[in-house]
């Protein structure tokens, strides 16, 4: 990213391109950096929109029906924004609140193999306490609560506007869930007091996080906040490389005395995707490996 780009000069890019629906040259290979958004991802889960739900009579919302692919297939059903479309209050909310909008924007591929990845080891959180950071829609907390046992799944995120789709995506799978308990919490990175939480999380999971170098270090401290001190415990991170950001953000856990393993190819069926992908597809005109591809990060407090 050239030095004069700043994020929230790109972020405004996006919101100009959700308003006015069109893209000049001049910012299009701004807005790429970012999204570089496919309409259906890595297409790992099965998703179609269905109705919209019945107590929302808001154009903008639509009710998207997640098949995980497991055995008896459950199914889970969010509420989420119309891709591409955000408003100005969803911009001056974001200003207020130091925060990024990108989780109202629409479901993230990264997010998408984050849940795919989870449903797929769930000896890895039966019986866990887990926390998601920068949910969204809460797609990957949803799965892990719905298909791996968890004891406990918080689905948090720093933007009030998201953790009220997250409540009410955790109301409407609450079926889903058996006997894993689930809620939702607005959590901000940079929260000085989080005692009522500090070293009590087995597993923190969080997809697409580090691009925004300016929340480096205060995601580098939560993690080490959040995590079990004294017990094996872990975050798994799903992020594309993205120029140097991921670079910039695993120095910041080594400085603050974490401990990080990078995997690129970490599940079959993800890098047969991501072959087919970089080969050229139609269904993801733009995508390159340094943008799209999430690599696994797994950091943990001990060697």
């Amino acid at each position: 990213m050239e030095p004069t780009s700043s994020s929230s000069s790109l972020r405004w890019k996006i919101l100009r391109k959700a308003l006015l629906r069109r893209s000049d040259s001049e910012s299009q290979a701004g807005i790429n950096r970012i999204t570089r958004k496919a309409t259906k991802g890595f297409n790992l889960i099965p998703c179609e929109v269905v109705d919209s739900p019945p107590e929302s009579d808001n154009s903008r919302e639509a009710c998207v029906c997640y098949t995980i692919p497991i055995p008896s297939s459950p199914k889970l059903y969010l509420t989420q924004r119309v891709d591409n479309c955000s408003d100005l209050n969803d911009f001056e909310i974001s200003n207020r609140y130091n925060i990024d909008n990108t989780g109202l924007v629409c479901q993230w591929p990264s997010e998408e193999v984050l849940a795919y990845f989870c449903k797929s080891q769930p000896d890895r959180f039966r019986g866990k306490k887990v926390i998601e950071l920068g949910s969204g829609y809460g797609l990957a907390g949803l799965v892990i609560a719905a298909a791996t046992e968890a004891s406990e799944v918080v689905i948090s995120d720093g933007n009030p506007q998201v953790v009220n789709y997250i409540k009410r995506n955790i109301e409407s799978n609450s079926m889903a869930f058996s006997s894993t308990s689930v809620k939702a919490m607005e959590l901000h990175w940079n929260q000085p007091d989080l005692s009522e939480f500090t070293n009590t999380f087995d597993l923190i999971v969080a997809s697409d996080c580090t691009f925004f170098k300016e929340f480096h270090n205060q995601l580098a401290r939560i993690i080490k906040m959040l995590l079990k001190a004294k017990e094996p415990s872990e975050a798994l991170f799903f992020s594309p490389k993205r120029g140097d950001s991921l670079e910039m953000f695993l120095k910041e856990i080594e400085d603050i005395g974490l401990h990080y393993v990078l995997t690129e190819n970490y599940d079959a069926q993800v890098w047969e995707c991501h072959e087919t992908l970089v080969k050229g597809d139609e269904s993801w005109p733009n995508y390159e490996k340094n943008h799209c591809y999430p690599l696994l990060i797994q950091i943990t407090n001990h060697h």
